[in-house]
């Protein structure tokens, strides 16, 4: 959706899921003076008239991905205002690296009160082509960079890049809209700015989290479940955990995956890391998966220092897990016990979901403000494959049981 504010013409957007942080960034948009409709699963952006460039506080402190639109302001206006951004609570995400790359390739950049003003000097107000090496391998600031260096004088190169599927799909779309971008899915990534991009009919790739979420949810109930469509290729360290602990994974044709349950789960250890590494998303997940495992195992946390806290709560579910620093022992139960528990972010809000689900007697999650971020209607797809999970709101009559807002909490 950042990545739109490029185009001057029309972009539609295909596999749209519905999210709380897709109508967060469609509100960014609009307030940018963007024309944009939703039909079901797809968006129609038309940035051809920016009216502003700058974004509102009140709605970029809400969502952090919202301020990678300060690369594509930038490149199509030559200024951009954009409020420091928010998001999970998980552990430090400066935007250091998004503003020095921004820096290298010409931009004069200040932060003063909680808002990045950035600007291009000069007539032509284009950012230039440089070479830009990152601290660490950022998503974001990639993301940013990459998007920026498609309008600019000449070429950027960006080394240490992020190498998630996400990145790779991000420079498809704008390749499809006629910019010049080779490398993406590899550390070193080469752009050669262009004049203008021109309108797309884009169809982004499938949610390797949610994937995962749900290969987990068969592996934790042990319930075979099949799941299409996927990219297999994307959850190779997550397909390769749930081997280890004795869950089968089959793979149906090009983008379809089967989970076949393992009577007993086995410790393993987890370390997430930068893609291709085991994901630091997945890990909430697979604690909850490892707290029914037979043995000990290691889960370091090496991406966020705040990432841990759904360990508390799944203790409350009788789990046995002791957390030092970034690492948590996870030492298997026989069993999990419903018990109301608080769902401290979006992946842990998921992982809880995932233990509800394999525990006895009932499960009350709230905190679903950060499940309805990233997951589109989990708990209907669950009802879908048997699950008793209830969606519940301060009210309780039949109509507003089935309502999506407010959502107070879920009970399994």
């Amino acid at each position: 959706m950042a990545g739109a504010l490029l185009c001057s013409g029309d972009c539609r957007i295909r596999n749209v899921p519905l999210l709380a942080d897709v109508e967060r960034m469609s509100q960014v948009l609009l307030a940018l003076g963007v024309r944009l409709t939703r039909h079901s699963d797809i968006l129609d952006i038309n940035a051809s008239e920016i009216t502003t460039s700058k974004a509102p506080y009140e709605l970029v402190t809400q969502l952090r991905a919202s301020f990678f639109a300060i690369g594509p302001i930038l490149a199509r206006l030559g200024v951009a205002q954009m409020p420091l951004p928010g998001g999970c609570a998980i552990g430090a995400r400066p935007v250091d690296l998004h503003v020095r790359g921004l820096q290298a390739m010409g931009a004069e950049v200040q932060i003063e009160h909680g808002i990045c003003n950035a600007y291009v000097p000069g007539v032509t107000g284009r950012l230039k082509g440089a070479k830009i090496y990152l601290d660490s391998p950022s998503v974001g600031a990639t993301e940013t960079l990459m998007m920026a260096a498609t309008l600019a004088d000449g070429e950027t190169i960006l080394e240490n890049a992020a190498r998630e599927p996400e990145v790779t799909d991000l420079a498809n779309f704008c390749n499809a809209m006629g910019a010049k971008i080779q490398g993406a899915g590899t550390s070193t990534i080469t752009i050669v700015g262009v004049p203008k991009l021109h309108s797309i009919d884009y169809s982004i790739i499938p949610d390797r989290i949610e994937t995962g979420t749900f290969l987990v949810a068969g592996a934790i109930t042990r319930s075979e479940i099949t799941l299409s469509p996927v990219v297999p290729d994307h959850l190779i360290p997550v397909i390769a955990k749930l081997r280890d602990i004795g869950v089968s994974i089959i793979e149906e044709g090009t983008d379809c995956l089967r989970v076949l349950p393992a009577k007993v789960l086995r410790a393993t250890d987890i370390e997430t890391l930068p893609h291709p590494g085991f994901p630091t998303d997945m890990q909430a997940p697979f604690m909850a998966l490892l707290t029914l495992a037979e043995g000990d195992s290691l889960i370091n946390e090496s991406v966020f220092e705040n990432r841990l806290r759904h360990a508390s709560e799944l203790n409350r579910l009788g789990a046995d897990i002791r957390v030092k620093g970034n690492a948590a022992f996870v030492r298997g139960v026989p069993m999990l016990s419903g018990a109301p528990v608080l769902g401290t972010d979006l992946r842990a809000s998921a992982a809880l979901v995932l233990a509800g689900l394999a525990a006895e007697g009932k499960t009350t999650i709230q905190g679903l403000n950060h499940l309805d971020r990233g997951y589109d209607r989990l708990d209907m797809k669950l009802q879908q494959l048997g699950a008793k999970i209830l969606r519940v709101t301060e009210a309780s009559t039949d109509a507003e049981l089935l309502a999506r807002t407010p959502p107070a909490s879920v009970s399994l």
